[in-house]
């Protein structure tokens, strides 16, 4: 990849907005400079603003299939287990093919959103009976494919799932998809490094054990010590009946308990995190986790209200987003987040400093807390980091006449169409003019998909 040089307008900085700048990108995708633009100096182009692009900390690609599809009662009382088990049913269908196809397709989506990256919580491991494929690592290598098509930046996460409930029930249905042995957890995440190294540089592996309810003490040990440098992701205390589950089954709330038997620190990503009491809340914080925060489908299952405005109060980082996919736009999850604060404390602007408006806030939060989840050094626009940056249109109609803080709060929360026009990920300019570089050929195939799996409902 040859060196690059983009002119800004404006551009945020970890010191702030400056004007008329240029960046310069090396071969190696990282930044090597940031200059004043001198009348008559050349760039490659020209933007209006320029920002740090967000990694998306956690994506279920294959629900994006399911997306709309579940919008209807299925019991007297429907919530996120009875959503939960029209899930399952669904994976049953999903063949290798079909499973890259639409994780190109999210990716590409994600990218044009203002994403620069993201943290696959990957749990589909074998075939729809159980038994594992002829490759074990099989379904991971079609998401390095996808990865290596969209060009997205990519740490890959496997799932540990090793039991279908705190009580130790076996796994069962479409559950079966996702269960791995020790030994059989061990080899696929060693195929997957292995397989990994023909993505770029920046590709990161981590590891996903996936809640309490599906590893015990001993098998979240083993999940993070398989790399002690790499990040570690699991689903913890999403749903009030997870809470009622392990005070059951392991005497502690979810959050209390793992902080009581986990040494959680700065690899550690804490995804959903929502029933938290104070206690926990300050041991997240001062543990330097990052939550992951998906407010779409967090609301969207009902889920409920992540402590947010206490959890950064107490020095706590966040990562965003979009787990099940239902929709995939940055500026929504960002929005939802500060809504649902406004709707809990019955206040405004409550993610937001006297220095910082909320745009801003949940937008440098979200891209450097994303950027530890993913284990990516990126997350800001300064001399070494990553390029990993998005582009806004400083003549949309919701921005025009507006920059700096302003300009952001209109992007998150008053543009009706994205004001997105270019995207970098570790300096591959993949989005442009608003579209992927590959997206005809990319949504060709991810929509023949949708609608093969969509036509025998």
């Amino acid at each position: 990849m040859a060196g690059q040089r983009i002119a800004a307008k404006e551009i945020l900085t970890p010191e702030g907005w400056r004007r008329d700048v240029i960046v310069e990108i090396g071969p190696d995708g990282r930044i090597t400079g940031l200059h004043k633009k001198d009348k008559g100096a050349a760039a490659d182009m020209t933007v209006g603003a320029l920002l740090p692009a967000p990694g998306n900390v956690h994506s279920h690609a294959f629900q994006r299939a399911m997306a709309g599809l579940t919008e209807y009662r299925a019991n007297p009382t429907d919530d996120f287990w009875s959503w939960r088990a029209l899930m399952y049913h669904f994976v049953e269908r999903l063949t290798p093919d079909d499973i890259e196809a639409i994780a190109a397709g999210v990716q590409m989506e994600m990218l044009e959103a203002g994403f620069a990256a993201v943290g696959e919580f990957h749990y589909l491991h074998h075939q729809p009976d159980g038994a594992p494929y002829a490759n074990l690592a099989e379904l991971s290598e079609r998401l390095f494919a996808a990865a290596a098509e969209t060009g997205i930046g990519y740490t890959h996460l496997p799932v540990l799932y090793m039991r279908g409930g705190m009580d130790g029930r076996a796994l069962e249905g479409g559950q079966r998809r996702f269960g791995c042995t020790r030994e059989q957890f061990e080899n696929l995440f060693a195929d997957a490094r292995e397989a990994m190294k023909a993505l770029p540089g920046d590709a990161r592996l981590g590891v996903a054990p996936h809640s309490l309810r599906a590893v015990d003490k001993d098998g979240l040990a083993f999940a993070a010590a398989l790399d002690p440098s790499s990040p570690v992701h699991i689903h913890i205390a999403e749903q009030t009946g997870e809470v009622e589950e392990a005070i059951t089954h392991l005497g502690a709330r979810p959050v209390e308990w793992l902080y009581a038997n986990m040494n959680v620190d700065a690899r550690w990503c804490l995804i959903h995190a929502t029933h938290m009491n104070e206690a926990e809340v300050k041991a997240a914080a001062a543990s330097g986790a990052v939550a992951g925060l998906c407010p779409i489908t967090e609301a969207n299952l009902g889920d409920g209200i992540f402590e947010a405005a206490s959890f950064l109060s107490a020095g706590g980082r966040i990562g965003i987003g979009s787990d099940s996919n239902i929709r995939i736009t940055l500026a929504e999850e960002l929005r939802m987040l500060e809504h649902s604060q406004r709707l809990k404390h019955r206040q405004r602007a409550v993610l937001s400093t006297l220095e910082k408006s909320c745009g801003r806030f949940l937008l440098e939060g979200a891209a450097l807390g994303g950027a530890q989840a993913l284990g990516r050094d990126g997350g800001r626009i300064e001399h070494g980091a990553l390029a990993d940056f998005v582009a806004l249109d400083a003549g949309n109609p919701a921005l025009a006449g507006l920059s700096g803080d302003r300009m952001l709060d209109a992007w998150i929360f008053a543009s009706a169409e994205s004001p997105v026009t270019d995207v970098w990920s570790a300096g591959r300019h993949l989005v442009k003019d608003g579209r992927h570089i590959r997206r005809d050929r990319i949504a060709g195939r991810f929509n023949t998909v949708l609608a093969r799996l969509r036509s025998d409902l």
